[in-house]
């Protein structure tokens, strides 16, 4: 499909291209991720430098090639600024568009992946949220985005749907107290609600409640496990979240 097309997304990585042009990635509600040529973006005056820059969200005017996009013009309505500004909130953003980069496909639409980070990054900026869950959160959201993810709401062992307090990622999901797993991890009912919130809501209101130290304690010890388990990459912003 060729010509000119308007998609909305957000730029998940920009590299140089040449002297002067950048290759960027695009995630788009549209078509999914998208790499994007922008000539004369490395210009000081050039009008897509702004608007090349990873976190940068709006409308992407490109001319569809046989094999490339050429990004002609770009209408940013958020550049996420305040997640630049404190060193934390960049690596933990910086890990939400790895993570897209990680499971986002090309000329698939991707409307809630893309809701969904911009919805992660909004919650960055927010204080009153603690980051170490709103990691989890959208951890586990962009697991059933892409449609793999762990039975929450039944005991995968003989199917009930009530007293689940244990997890297994080897039988991939919920045990119930009489039910047992080699990796059976034992868990409270607020942190099995939570994730079962979590897999359940609307994308809109994920970022509407908070745990206690324990419960998050719970839940990041089941999402280590989970992300073992589903995604084979390292990522580079973790590494330096780790060093802070």
């Amino acid at each position: 499909m060729t010509g000119e097309v308007i998609l909305t997304g957000m730029v998940i990585l920009a590299a140089p291209a040449n002297e002067y042009d950048k290759r960027v990635v695009i995630l788009t509600r549209e078509r999914g991720k998208i790499t994007a040529f922008a000539k004369g973006a490395k210009r000081s005056k050039s009008q897509l430098a702004a608007g090349t820059r990873p976190f940068s969200f709006g409308e992407f005017t490109c001319y569809a090639g046989k094999t490339a996009y050429t990004l002609v013009s770009v209408k940013i309505e958020n550049y996420f600024e305040e997640i630049t500004e404190n060193m934390e909130n960049v690596c933990y953003g910086s890990y939400f568009l790895e993570m897209v980069d990680y499971f986002g496909m090309e000329n698939v639409e991707a409307k809630n992946m893309l809701l969904l980070l911009y919805q992660s990054l909004r919650a960055l900026t927010k204080n009153s949220l603690d980051n170490r869950l709103v990691r989890r959160i959208f951890e586990l959201k962009m697991l059933v985005v892409n449609g793999e993810y762990p039975n929450m709401f039944q005991c995968m062992g003989c199917k009930k749907e009530e007293g689940l307090n244990g997890f297994s990622r080897m039988m991939h999901g919920m045990l119930c107290g009489e039910c047992r797993s080699r990796d059976r991890v034992e868990l409270s009912e607020s942190a099995v609600y939570a994730m079962q919130y979590i897999v359940s809501a609307e994308i809109g209101k994920l970022y509407t409640f908070s745990v206690s130290e324990e419960v998050l304690t719970e839940v990041e010890m089941v999402m280590n496990r989970l992300m073992e388990g589903y995604v084979d990459r390292k990522f580079r912003s973790l590494e330096l979240l780790g060093m802070l």
